[in-house]
């Protein structure tokens, strides 16, 4: 079962998620026919930015991302490559390896943290940013159930969010956060998913926790399926100064 990448078919018929209503690779495609120069903030390995440059009306003149895991810098290299997109090997770090003003329009979807005054250093005067990024206590039930109890989340409410892009000089177009819907179907759906989203349960192993597997294996063996519930904010901002 590859890691690499965010290919999630390998699921199919045993989980699913629903999808939030605002269509984010719909919004980027939107976007990118206007743009000049657009970058794609921790890619993975390519997947949702070469879908939203294939259905573009028109494609950027510049089309780059950025990606810091090994494995998916090459996997998005071959995905993007038919579109005329670069991919650069970049640490997930405070510095983006772009000159100033680079850009008129910058993306990232579910990022792991956003960098807010870099992505304004490399977006021009009036630039966007647009992302689908993860809430405030994503999956809950599932890192309960594996973890135990946990503190409520004090991080990715989207008042944070409009705040720390507002802080950084952007002027908020829109913020929208939804809950959605996720069922497991079987174990082996949820010990993938564990080890490609790692942030859910940050130090899962099969080993470590076989116990909760198994809890969560007859539980599902009863019910037909475990259901959590993924938080998503979509943020677009405007760079004002």
């Amino acid at each position: 079962m590859p890691l690499e990448g965010w290919d999630f078919s390998w699921f199919e018929g045993r989980a699913t998620e629903q999808r939030p209503s605002w269509g984010y690779a719909r919004l980027v495609a939107e976007r990118l026919a206007s743009a000049d120069a657009a970058l794609d903030v921790q890619t993975g390995g390519g997947e949702v930015f070469a879908y939203a440059a294939s259905v573009a009306a028109r494609r950027p003149r510049l089309l780059a991302a950025v990606e810091c895991w090994p494995p998916n810098v090459a996997v998005a290299a071959r995905t993007l490559r038919p579109y005329g997109g670069v991919v650069v090997a970049a640490a997930d770090a405070p510095e983006l390896p772009f000159r100033d003003g680079a850009f008129d329009l910058v993306v990232s979807r579910h990022p792991v943290r956003t960098w807010w005054d870099e992505t304004a250093r490399v977006l021009g005067p009036g630039g966007v940013f647009l992302s689908q990024q993860i809430g405030a206590g994503s999956n809950r039930e599932l890192s309960e159930a594996m973890m135990g109890l946990l503190p409520p989340p004090t991080r990715q409410h989207p008042e944070q969010i409009a705040a720390a892009a507002e802080a950084a000089g952007f002027e908020v177009l829109r913020v929208r956060a939804e809950s959605l819907r996720a069922e497991f179907y079987d174990i082996a759906a949820i010990a993938h998913f564990l080890r490609k989203v790692i942030w859910t349960v940050p130090d899962f192993t099969i080993g470590k926790y076989r116990d909760r597997l198994r809890a969560l294996h007859e539980e599902i063996t009863v019910k037909g399926m475990f259901v959590s519930y993924a938080k998503r904010v979509l943020i677009e901002a405007r760079r004002c100064r």
